[in-house]
């Protein structure tokens, strides 16, 4: 069997699913636009510099979940994966996840995304695991602060080796494993895994994997 994980932002979607749940708020009215969007933008900036403070993100992220029922939040992400995911899902990114799915691998999105905007994601392509930053939640109701190790740089590494390791198996559990990323920010897990793939990746990712020899996809980019 294989161990095939994903990245999801610009991985998986052609797009950021972070980016696109503030921008689904603003246009809900439900986060003001002058002071969220441009915070926003600096934090995906950051992100792609390598230069992101994952614990200042996350206040931002998810002060949005503690305002408001989880009723309402759950109405909101349905109208958010039809009007800003579900566009952002292309064939090829399907076909790759079918197809390992297909050859009896066990498969898991691995994202710094939180997983109450992660997961329906995951499961609109069939993939039965996550490994995602998780949000606080208390007496059922979100927090606004995250818990545990956010699912960011090295952090994936340890909370994928913890999901395996309740899983009773490990990285030479697997005949091979993979990753799939376009991040330079996952070079932690990328050179974890026997089968790096780096998939439409940004530049710094770009260079490395053309220096080592890894396989680069594109899945989203036409040129």
């Amino acid at each position: 069997m294989d161990l095939v994980l994903f990245d999801l932002d610009n991985t998986l979607l052609a797009g950021d699913s972070d980016v696109a749940w503030t921008q689904f708020l603003i246009e809900e009215a439900v986060l003001d636009e002058a002071a969220q969007k441009m915070r926003n933008l600096v934090f995906y900036e950051q992100y792609k510099a390598g230069t992101l403070n994952i614990h200042e993100f996350l206040d931002f992220q998810l002060a949005p979940l503690a305002r408001y029922p989880r009723e309402r939040l759950d109405a909101w992400h349905r109208a958010y994966m039809e009007r800003h995911i579900r566009p952002m899902i292309r064939p090829a990114a399907r076909a790759l996840v079918d197809g390992h799915l297909q050859r009896g691998a066990l498969a898991a999105v691995v994202t710094a995304t939180n997983s109450f905007v992660a997961w329906p994601i995951a499961r609109e392509f069939g993939i039965a695991h996550l490994i995602a930053t998780v949000p606080a939640q208390e007496n059922g109701a979100f927090t606004g602060k995250p818990r545990g190790l956010p699912a960011f740089q090295a952090g994936k590494i340890a909370r994928v080796e913890a999901w395996l390791e309740s899983l009773g198996l490990n990285f030479k559990s697997f005949e091979q494993s993979w990753f799939y990323s376009d991040s330079h920010n996952d070079l932690p897990l990328l050179q974890r895994v026997a089968k790096p793939v780096a998939v439409d990746p940004d530049k710094i990712l770009g260079e490395y994997a053309l220096a080592h020899g890894w396989d680069i996809l594109q899945l989203h980019k036409t040129t």
